[in-house]
């Protein structure tokens, strides 16, 4: 039996955030990044029997948290982030408010992820690599075994790169990250932005205006 992880997609919210479910076929165990909105259509992704280890956050902006609670309350899975951006995380409410949402309170962080920490759910491995820019405590992470790709949350995007205008955004600290930890992967790895198309390392060393 093939232990290539099974990774679904569920794009999700008025933002149309990338949720990410990965599920080890043999353990059943899982993690999701970024569960942004609409958890019950996240829910509906997990096949039964799946067991949620991690509720992984590549950041705290509202469009990749505004779903955490609901899916929390199903799964218990547990709530990780980068410490940095713990007080964004803190101030999902006042995030909403600034463009017209409401929400909940964010649940409590239960655990905080660190750079090169590297994360084990069944037999397959995520390790966090740091890329502040975009908010202070940014991450991207790296699926490691056979199948590498790397969830680049929404520091780096197809042919773009994230914003740098919102709390805690540095773009000459955003730029350094992406060149530093994301341009030095293998050039066929593929990355999985937080919106929109999937791309590969290469493709933006060639084609990526800001880099």
């Amino acid at each position: 039996m093939s232990n290539q992880v099974i990774h679904k997609t569920v794009v999700v919210g008025p933002l149309q955030c990338n949720c990410s479910i990965l599920i080890c076929p043999k353990t059943l165990e899982a993690v999701v990044i970024d569960p942004g909105d609409e958890p019950e259509k996240i829910i509906r992704n997990l096949d039964s029997g799946v067991k949620v280890k991690y509720l992984l956050h590549t950041h705290p902006h509202f469009e990749h948290i505004g779903g955490t609670e609901g899916v929390k309350l199903v799964t218990q899975g547990t709530i990780c982030l980068h410490q940095a951006d713990e007080m964004i995380y803190k101030n999902l409410p006042m995030q909403g408010r600034m463009f017209g949402m409401t929400f909940n309170e964010a649940p409590p962080v239960e655990k905080f992820i660190e750079d090169n920490e590297e994360l084990v759910f069944g037999e397959h491995k995520i390790e966090v690599i740091h890329t502040p820019g975009h908010s202070p405590g940014s991450v991207c992470l790296k699926l490691k075994g056979k199948e590498e790709k790397v969830f680049s949350g929404d520091t780096l995007f197809r042919q773009s790169v994230g914003r740098s205008d919102l709390w805690g955004g540095d773009h000459s600290l955003l730029i350094r990250s992406i060149k530093s930890r994301l341009m030095v992967l293998d050039e066929e790895m593929r990355v999985y932005p937080g919106h929109g198309p999937a791309t590969r390392i290469g493709e933006e060393k060639r084609k990526n205006p800001f880099l």
